[in-house]
């Protein structure tokens, strides 16, 4: 890792903490690469860890619309890691003080049967099923540090860990190896009136496709999906910014669903 790496990580975390607006990275700190900048955030990720969030739980796939990876600026999507300390169970109450800016996106989680060997990881969807344990309707929750959409790029929220702050975690119900996730219909509520309909293939094509696209990601950093891990695999509908009072469910036909209330 690079003097100029450690100073970011060290700047970044520090803006965490302060609770300091996000900025886009546009100085002479800027990673050259994608590459370049996971270290950046496998650093800030590191003193995260240090600082009580403890160890990583899994990981998620941010970025899985062509539409918005185009909008960014890029051609593939980004990770970022899921701490044991900010997965929730559903239903969960969130504290929205406990965020700077709370977003909610709405996916499935797929949790890792067996470690995934990192020479020679998934390359597609169907040979993902063999190292899935289950699938669940989830949440991401999505701290933007009150971030200008009209002035983003990928680099500087994936060196951010992707924004994740926390992931709501549904009930494994159903078999997910009857369901055709290239179509399986979702809904999302909001104070249980229907809001947005789409089908989990709206992420990546297929929810499975994502967890390829990081097993192959993590060979190439030296690491791997570990058995009990959870994959966050992309959101289905576009972030919404929960008010307080206000319950969001989503239901993942054949799979149940997951809730969550904000104060």
């Amino acid at each position: 890792m690079s003097d100029s790496e450690r100073e970011l990580a060290d700047r970044l975390f520090s803006e965490n903490k302060t609770h300091a607006p996000f900025r886009p990275i546009r100085d002479s700190l800027r990673p050259a690469t994608m590459e370049a900048g996971y270290h950046v955030q496998d650093l800030l990720n590191a003193r995260y860890s240090e600082d009580g969030r403890g160890s990583i739980a899994g990981y998620k796939v941010g970025l899985t619309s062509e539409k918005i990876r185009e909008l960014c600026g890029v051609h593939e999507p980004i990770a970022g890691a899921i701490f044991q300390s900010i997965v929730h169970r559903s239903p969960a109450n969130l504290k929205l003080a406990d965020f700077m800016h709370l977003g909610i996106e709405f996916e499935l989680a797929v949790e890792i049967a067996k470690d995934v060997p990192a020479d020679a990881p998934p390359r597609d969807a169907e040979s993902v099923r063999d190292y899935v344990a289950a699938c669940l309707p989830a949440f991401e929750l999505i701290e933007d540090r009150n971030a200008d959409y009209g002035d983003l790029d990928a680099l500087s929220i994936m060196v951010d860990n992707s924004w994740c702050g926390g992931i709501v975690l549904g009930q494994a119900e159903g078999d997910w190896r009857a369901l055709d996730f290239k179509t399986n219909p979702v809904a999302m509520y909001l104070n249980d009136e229907f809001v947005e309909n789409g089908v989990t293939g709206d992420a990546m094509g297929h929810p499975f496709e994502s967890v390829a696209w990081l097993a192959g990601l993590l060979a190439g950093q030296g690491k791997q999906l570990r058995a009990g891990m959870v994959v966050m695999t992309g959101s289905t509908l576009a972030t919404r910014f929960p008010q307080a009072g206000e319950e969001y469910r989503y239901e993942v036909e054949g799979l149940g669903s997951v809730s969550a209330a904000s104060a």
